[in-house]
């Protein structure tokens, strides 16, 4: 089986990830194979991504997979967007981060949100056409969190069609549904028609 080096150090990501490409590749922590991690200095979820897959690529020599995402809220003008890992600082704890946003929130009556992935694979670090696929996930922001499914804003992410937070799928409808698995499902589906 294939080796394919996933460029996250998030091991929420890893572990999601890992789960929806079983049987299909042989994946390796970017941190299991020492890879120093890169600053993400784009001014986006796709040129982040890209950065990061060029970067573990470079340093492995194996064909790298890497997402870029977060969530995107409508009534502070897509805030935090890229910064969401980062929100409440640089080293800030996922609770950090909820904390900051639920406090912006108070004084907003449109909960509107999404969570955007972008999702790139490139066969080398000199991949001129690597695959790009970007996908959204919608739903509404709870006044707390609920659920210890996840991670992230997971908890405190409200999906009307399943009348839960994203905190309280069970992890397989998750891995279907979210921004991640619609990216993952459509990207593997590119690779594997490419090869």
């Amino acid at each position: 089986m294939k080796k394919i080096i996933l460029a996250t150090g998030n091991p929420g990501k890893v572990r999601e990830l890992n789960a929806m490409l079983e049987g299909h590749y042989q994946v390796v922590s970017q941190k299991d194979m020492q890879v120093q991690e890169v600053p993400e200095t784009g001014s986006s979820f796709v040129e982040n991504a890209l950065i990061k897959a060029r970067n573990a690529a470079s340093q492995t020599q194996l064909p790298a997979l890497a997402d870029d995402s977060g969530l995107e809220v409508e009534a502070l003008d897509g805030r935090p967007g890229i910064y969401s890992a980062r929100y409440a600082g640089i080293n800030a704890t996922d609770e950090e981060n909820l904390k900051k946003l639920l406090n912006e929130m108070k004084k907003h009556s449109n909960r509107k949100a999404n969570f955007c992935c972008a999702m790139v694979f490139i066969r080398d670090a000199e991949d001129q056409n690597p695959i790009v696929i970007e996908k959204r996930w919608y739903g509404e922001i709870l006044t707390r969190p609920i659920g210890s499914n996840g991670f992230g804003y997971d908890p405190i992410f409200y999906l009307k069609e399943y009348d839960c937070s994203s905190a309280q799928l069970d992890p397989k409808t998750k891995n279907q549904i979210s921004h991640r698995g619609l990216a993952l499902s459509d990207l593997l589906a590119e690779i594997l028609r490419i090869e």
